[in-house]
């Protein structure tokens, strides 16, 4: 039971990450075509767009969670997914840039089923073996982000609106899959009743931030994502400044970056747990993330990059094992909560990061003054050496407190 649950929860998570990278190659010609606009304009709509879809998450994402600690996990999850291939659907014949905003934001309600599926972990398998079981996820979704964009990109080719039709029948299919094989993993007598003020990020905070070492891990996260959307924001626009990458040598350090967090986050984060435990897993691995930026930020080629990208994938280890540190001082009916909180401070990085690391690039990237495209690596360098800070003293001053009951 517990393994065939696991097998259709990846599916799940893989099948939305591989929807949101399908439509990523085609959004750019479709909103001019929508728009009619050049693709400066369209830059611009897209950040814009990107910004309604974490935004969503950001607030959705808690009540997402509540939803599943009140009705349990199988219905909310099917609910989601099943909603979601609608909404590609609809984007799929979208007439105006209105539509493909209105079908952005509930996308980002929709995806945030990431935390009914986390806390299905929570609810079957034993708190010293969920590490394993939460890098399973995370891998599962780092293949549908390789796999997603290189798929959208060749279907495109035969229509910009082809990606959309793809990721609505893959949510279909998985609705289905999800119908038949997943079993519910919430027993009724620990669902709890659902509480507006609890299922919203403020009521969320106020709620976390009574339990040390989940507000401690929450803060480093928020670290941690803030510094990774340095990559995620202008990779594209630093390869292509500093070493004059084609997109296709972009597309594939990207899908690079991706298979070693396949690796490190899916296969060896489990391992790591096993053998050393979760606080040295997750402090440890963490550790690489400052070399690694700092070595993107000062790279002379593009080879020292990619030795760049190889260090920067072991801290995938880290989010798996706080999961596992997190999960048991949360008690049973509130999991969902606790994996509500962990997206939506995902979601808050989501919003901020990209202008953030954008402008710190735009400022280092005029030939005219200092050229520095690295410059967002080492903002995010000294993100990381905070996250590792408040890591280390939270685990150090509460890694032991007792489970909630």
């Amino acid at each position: 039971m517990i393994s065939r649950n696991l097998l259709v929860l990846a599916s799940i998570v893989f099948i939305d990450m591989a929807g949101i990278g399908l439509i990523v190659p085609v959004m750019p010609s479709l909103i001019q075509s929508l728009t009619g606009q050049g693709l400066d304009h369209a830059a611009t709509w897209g950040g814009w767009l990107l910004f309604t879809y974490a935004l969503m998450q950001f607030l959705f994402a808690p009540v997402i969670g509540g939803l599943s600690d009140r009705f349990g996990r199988r219905p909310v999850l099917l609910a989601t997914l099943a909603l979601l291939g609608v909404d590609y659907a609809l984007m799929a014949f979208a007439p105006s840039l209105a539509w493909l905003f209105a079908g952005r934001a509930i996308s980002g309600v929709m995806g945030a089923s990431y935390a009914a599926a986390n806390s299905c972990i929570a609810d079957s398998i034993p708190a010293e073996r969920r590490g394993a079981a939460f890098g399973m996820l995370g891998g599962a979704g780092a293949t549908g982000f390789v796999l997603g964009p290189a798929i959208g990109g060749l279907i495109g080719q035969f229509g910009n609106r082809l990606p959309f039709v793809a990721a609505a029948l893959l949510c279909a299919a998985g609705t289905v899959f999800g119908w038949l094989r997943f079993a519910e993993t919430l027993d009724p007598d620990k669902r709890r009743r659902f509480d507006p003020f609890r299922s919203n990020p403020l009521g969320m905070i106020v709620r976390m931030a009574r339990i040390p070492l989940v507000i401690g891990c929450l803060a480093a996260i928020f670290l941690m994502q803030l510094a990774s959307q340095a990559q995620l924001s202008v990779w594209a626009y630093y390869g292509t400044a500093k070493f004059q990458w084609t997109p296709a040598m972009t597309g594939m350090t990207i899908a690079l970056f991706g298979v070693m967090i396949v690796l490190t986050q899916g296969v060896l984060s489990g391992k790591a747990i096993a053998r050393f435990g979760a606080v040295r897993t997750a402090t440890i691995s963490l550790l690489f993330s400052i070399p690694s930026f700092l070595t993107l930020a000062f790279a002379p080629s593009t080879p020292v990059v990619i030795l760049g990208v190889i260090i920067g994938a072991i801290p995938g280890m880290c989010f798996p094992a706080m999961q596992q540190l997190m999960s048991p001082c949360v008690a049973e009916d509130a999991q969902g909560e606790l994996q509500g909180a962990i997206a939506s401070t995902i979601s808050l990085t989501a919003i901020i990061g990209p202008l953030l690391m954008t402008g710190v690039f735009a400022a280092y990237a005029d030939a005219r003054g200092i050229f520095f495209p690295g410059a967002p690596f080492v903002v995010a360098a000294g993100l990381m050496a905070g996250a590792v800070t408040v890591l280390t003293v939270t685990l150090l001053r509460h890694a032991g407190q007792p489970s909630a009951a």
